[in-house]
């Protein structure tokens, strides 16, 4: 998925790049103050709720908060656990919310050159097999959205529902805005023309081409999520609404949920009303609405 506004793991990119990150996180930021309670508990760096698993080859950073039905969290690209520091605290209070930094993200390292949704996919489903959770709620923002549709593609028994924001299926202009491309395609075409990479280097040029290259997802494959789907964008977000309708629409059991006055960081900026709606969804029992209904 593209994501520029939960940028927050420590790599680095260019220093044209990392103002604008830095600018976009600091506006975030600036919007949204916390309370107390969520600056208290360092999400994403809490040694009493974290843990490293062995996860098909690699060691993967998790968060555990809260009991109940378990819910899945996952982050964009070049996030982390602490992206989501507005939601958790409202979803542990009523489920078990599993939250872990994605290959080659945050804590979770990963020096191998493969990075693709897909394998990220199948971490989270060996995550939850190694927490011997057998489905959940699933809540996936930007890149984590993807990994959340592929989840209930190719592991359908894992998740029970599943939200997704932000999320795109084609790396292109027929899903991202232009001017988004202009922003960080530069990046990608200078660290690729580089014939020897820093370490700082290779995993901004893993990620990148993550987000340039990545995901190829045709639209009929969508037709295999038989979980009940809340799709999820603002109606000024970096993935164009046109294309997040696309994705609803052909997911057999969705709802739409397009945000006024939004960007890309639905979870973050509308933190309030994203996990009451969130929450509402996985609770209500999902209805479809045909004939006469359409009046209601």
């Amino acid at each position: 998925m593209f994501s520029l506004a939960p940028f927050g793991g420590a790599f680095f990119i260019t220093f044209r790049s990392m103002k604008i990150i830095l600018l976009l996180s600091t506006l975030i930021l600036l919007a949204s103050p916390l309370s107390f309670a969520q600056r208290a508990v360092p999400y994403g760096k809490n040694k009493d709720a974290g843990k490293f698993y062995d996860i098909r080859g690699f060691k993967m950073y998790c968060e555990i908060y809260g009991q109940g039905q378990p819910v899945l969290i996952i982050h964009g690209n070049g996030g982390s656990i602490e992206n989501f520091k507005k939601n958790i605290p409202y979803f542990s209070g009523k489920y078990k919310v599993i939250i872990a930094d994605s290959r080659a993200q945050g804590r979770s390292a990963d020096p191998g050159d493969s990075l693709t949704y897909e394998m990220m996919a199948d971490d989270l489903s060996a995550l939850l097999d190694k927490l011997h959770i057998d489905s959940a709620d699933v809540i996936g923002w930007s890149d984590g959205g993807i990994n959340g549709l592929l989840l209930a593609m190719r592991h359908p028994e894992k998740v029970k529902k599943l939200a997704v924001t932000g999320a795109n299926l084609w790396p292109d202009t027929n899903a991202v805005y232009q001017e988004i491309w202009d922003m960080v395609r530069p990046d990608y075409a200078g660290l690729k023309k580089k014939t020897s990479l820093t370490a700082q280097e290779k995993g901004s040029y893993k990620l990148l081409r993550l987000l340039c290259d990545q995901p190829n997802i045709p639209l009929g494959d969508l037709r295999a999520i038989h979980c009940p789907t809340l799709v999820i964008g603002g109606d000024y977000d970096v993935i164009k609404p046109e294309h997040t309708m696309q994705i609803a629409h052909n997911i057999p059991r969705s709802y739409l949920w397009i945000l006024p006055n939004s960007g890309h960081s639905t979870p973050e900026v509308y933190s309030d009303l994203f996990n009451k709606t969130v929450d509402d969804f996985f609770i209500l029992p999902f209805r479809e609405i045909k004939g006469a209904e359409r009046f209601n």
